[in-house]
């Protein structure tokens, strides 16, 4: 088939299908492909010679899909995506009805509980959404467990000016409201420079579900990171560090894209979160991402995590020599503490275009 007739989403599914029988999840092929293919809505349907309609903030080409592999010790990998609905007209109030009305398709299909999302629909889902996007999905295949779904909702919806209220009446309505000060007292320390900028629910039974918040850190050193991830008990903050440097080639400043922070929340927090996650934009720190990904490796190996699951998955979907671009690997995140320490890698779909290789590195 030729490239001019390939739609967005048959090429996503055909990532799809690769990166699945990479790492060992065929048996979850049929449903994953159902379930992207819900959610990343009618306007996937473009062929892929246009330039993309919309311009979505998922990946650096405007991809509206992302993909990555999960490892932890003594696990099999996970797949997992994020996904922007577009819709067949894209914008940002026509997209937040195609992912709602997603949702409905994949209710059909899978298991939904949705009454978390329903707390905070007046918040986060207004009728005039602002800013980059309204409502992403993560849709996450397991070896032996039905698909995890979760949502993404933008807390600057309403301005950012209104950000920082908006997820604190979140975490109140959640019965996390104490937990806020920590939050802040570790992560909103510099004014300015460090935001909220997305706010997640899982899609489960609420004995199971997680809400998570996420920060962004502009012009972040390590301490600054560190001092975000000691507002979550018992986190190794010298492996964070050490991880940042590998990343990074430095310990700062971090003057690109920013270092993200997540604090995860299972049932029966209150006043701190279970979970820390940095995510480290490593393609804005290296020239190619042939050094990415020896400085993913070199991470996985100081976190005594087996490197194979990450290189089958990375040559399923590579299209290119690695250093003849830089951003097909995106995101490394470093998980620590509950419910599962271990290190996720993000992969863009390059659907669109390919970032050129820098000529020098751009050491933290």
């Amino acid at each position: 088939m030729s490239a001019s007739v390939v739609s967005l989403r048959d090429f996503a599914l055909g990532q799809l299908n690769n990166l699945l029988r990479a790492v060992g999840l065929t048996r979850s092929a049929e449903s994953a492909r159902k379930l992207l293919a819900d959610a990343l809505g009618p306007g996937s349907a473009r062929p892929l010679s246009r330039v993309p309609q919309w311009p979505s903030q998922v990946a650096d080409d405007h991809s509206p899909v992302e993909f990555s592999v999960a490892l932890a010790k003594n696990e099999p990998p996970a797949v997992r995506m994020i996904v922007e609905s577009l819709a067949e007209r894209p914008g940002t109030r026509a997209n937040l009805t195609a992912a709602l009305d997603a949702l409905d398709r994949i209710g059909a299909e899978h298991p939904l509980h949705l009454a978390r999302l329903e707390q905070v629909r007046d918040l986060f889902l207004p009728s005039d959404p602002q800013g980059e996007f309204a409502f992403w999905y993560s849709l996450i295949v397991n070896a032996d467990a039905a698909p995890g779904i979760k949502v993404y909702l933008n807390p600057d919806v309403r301005g950012r000016d209104n950000a920082t209220p908006l997820v604190r009446e979140a975490l109140t309505r959640f019965g996390l409201g104490a937990a806020y000060p920590a939050v802040a007292a570790h992560a909103l320390r510099r004014e300015g420079l460090d935001r909220f900028s997305f706010f997640a629910l899982d899609l489960v039974d609420e004995a199971h579900a997680r809400v998570k918040t996420y920060v962004s850190h502009e012009d972040s050193v390590v301490d600054d990171v560190v001092m975000a991830a000691s507002a979550t008990p018992g986190t190794d903050t010298g492996l964070l560090a050490e991880v940042v440097e590998l990343a990074c080639g430095g310990t700062g400043p971090f003057t690109r894209r920013p270092m993200m922070s997540s604090y995860t929340f299972l049932p029966g927090d209150h006043d701190r979160p279970s979970g820390y996650s940095l995510y480290i934009p490593v393609r804005d720190y290296v020239p190619d991402d042939l050094e990415a990904c020896e400085r993913v490796l070199a991470i996985m190996n100081r976190c005594g995590l087996d490197t194979k699951p990450f290189v089958l998955a990375l040559t399923s979907i590579i299209q290119r020599p690695l250093a003849d671009g830089v951003g097909l690997i995106a995101h490394v995140s470093l998980r620590l503490g509950r419910p599962r320490p271990g290190v996720t890698v993000y992969l863009s779909s390059e659907a669109y275009d390919v970032t050129p290789p820098r000529t020098t590195a751009l050491s933290g």
